[in-house]
């Protein structure tokens, strides 16, 4: 997954702008009461609260020069300031009584996108303890006529809803960015696992290449050893170090011929055994191609296959990078949790390929089981540890490996679902079931 970016998620530059458009719209809201609406307004109060929050943008504007990042702590003084500050000014312009009293909903917002939970928890704390206070003391709002006052319980209502409101904001926001946040990683760590993969099928034309432009320096110097020791053999006697210097010469030269040609032929019988993964391999050689880097002794790993019907012959699939590590994931799973055994039926007709990947092991806890394919949902199975989640906790194992299987399978047209077979031998069981059309993934180029 990509780092956090140093030093914290919001820069100070953007607090500092929003100030900015905080100041100028509290000193036009300011003017338009006093002068344009004819209301009396405490402006002296007013304007030193106003002018704290510009002397703070300035010395934050000239004390952090270029692009800071701030840390949670230092981003939620900034935002507690403005929370106060909002509520003196409030405070001395009718309080719950002034409709411009639901702004301190912002920075608590604010902070609910985008710092930590404890940031935003303490935010709440201020915003609430602002509200109860206003509520409890404020100066009358500006008005033309004396003694404009909202009646008690519509104050009480007033105070009631921006608590409730502060309260489900801070929780509404802060869910979604947390999740909005884990699905970028979790993107993030799955294009690092394709991008990987697709290194990897290249390794095997990037050998053989490399093989076809060395083999032709090397046969020059092979020659040109063999000339030279046919020039020296009636000159040199038969214990001669430079004699024994050409032999050398020849016999590594052959050597690194043998090399490459062994890398120039391993792509060859792999194409031979699984396809040329530019064309199309037998849908059981991809499951298998999946599983090789996974299979170990002591687990019994069968791939059977079940056409419907009348079904044709075994479907040919594109080897795509996407297929090889999303089902490699989900077997690697199967593998590190199965008891004894772990089994893949291929089925197809006319119109669907079907992958039904069980074992015996524990199978999946049921109360997650819906939430799977979620990023960072553990997905409640106990055993030996696996890559199949990362960040896990004790023994339980969380589900990125389930969304980056289920993010790759997806890109070459399938349709996952988990679920859990009846008992087997004191286990349930787990099932994953991957279907494709063949219409779709059979045309893939």
């Amino acid at each position: 997954m990509p780092p956090p970016i140093p030093g914290g998620r919001i820069r100070l530059r953007t607090l500092v702008f929003i100030r900015w458009i905080a100041v100028i719209g509290q000193v036009i809201a300011l003017l338009v009461v006093q002068l344009g609406l004819d209301f009396t307004v405490p402006l002296m109060p007013a304007a030193l609260a106003i002018a704290a929050s510009g002397l703070l943008n300035l010395f934050a504007s000239i004390g952090h020069r270029g692009t800071v990042w701030l840390d949670d702590h230092r981003a939620g003084l900034y935002l507690a300031f403005d929370l106060v500050q909002l509520a003196v000014l409030l405070g001395i312009t009718g309080g719950l009584n002034n409709p411009f009293v639901v702004l301190l909903l912002a920075p608590v917002v604010v902070s609910a996108a985008t710092l930590a939970g404890w940031v935003t928890a303490l935010l709440v704390g201020v915003a609430v303890t602002c509200v109860t206070a206003l509520g409890l003391w404020a100066l009358p709002l500006p008005w033309r006529e004396t003694g404009f006052l909202l009646p008690d319980i519509y104050r009480a209502g007033i105070w009631i809803a921006l608590v409730i409101a502060v309260c489900f904001l801070a929780l509404y926001v802060s869910s979604l960015a947390k999740e909005s946040r884990q699905m970028a990683d979790a993107l993030a760590a799955t294009q690092m696992a394709l991008a990987r993969e697709q290194r990897l099928s290249a390794l095997g034309a990037l050998a053989a290449a490399a093989a076809h432009e060395l083999g032709s320096p090397l046969a020059t110097i092979a020659v040109v050893a063999r000339e030279i020791e046919r020039e020296l053999s009636p000159d040199l006697p038969a214990d001669s170090p430079l004699r024994s210097d050409v032999g050398i010469l020849r016999e590594e030269t052959a050597r690194c011929r043998d090399i490459l040609t062994e890398l120039g032929r391993r792509p060859d019988e792999e194409a031979r055994e699984l396809g040329d993964p530019l064309n199309r391999i037998p849908v059981s050689a991809l499951v298998e191609a999946a599983a090789a880097p996974f299979l170990r002794e002591g687990i019994d790993f069968q791939i059977r296959l079940s056409p419907a019907g009348e079904a044709s012959d075994e479907p040919l699939v594109p080897r795509l990078p996407e297929a090889v590590h999303g089902l490699g994931t989900l077997i690697q799973n199967a593998l590190q949790f199965a008891r004894t055994r772990a089994e893949a039926e291929v089925s197809w007709d006319e119109a669907r390929l079907t992958l039904r990947l069980t074992d015996d092991g524990p199978g999946f806890d049921e109360a997650v089981l819906g939430a799977l394919g979620d990023p960072y949902v553990s997905t409640g199975r106990r055993g030996r540890s696996s890559d199949f989640g990362v960040g896990r906790q004790s023994e339980k194992h969380m589900g990125l490996g389930v969304f980056i299987a289920q993010t790759l399978l997806e890109r070459t047209g399938a349709k996952l679902s988990f679920g859990n077979l009846p008992t087997v031998q004191g286990g349930r069981g787990a099932e994953v079931v991957a279907v494709w059309s063949r219409a779709h993934f059979e045309a893939w180029t």
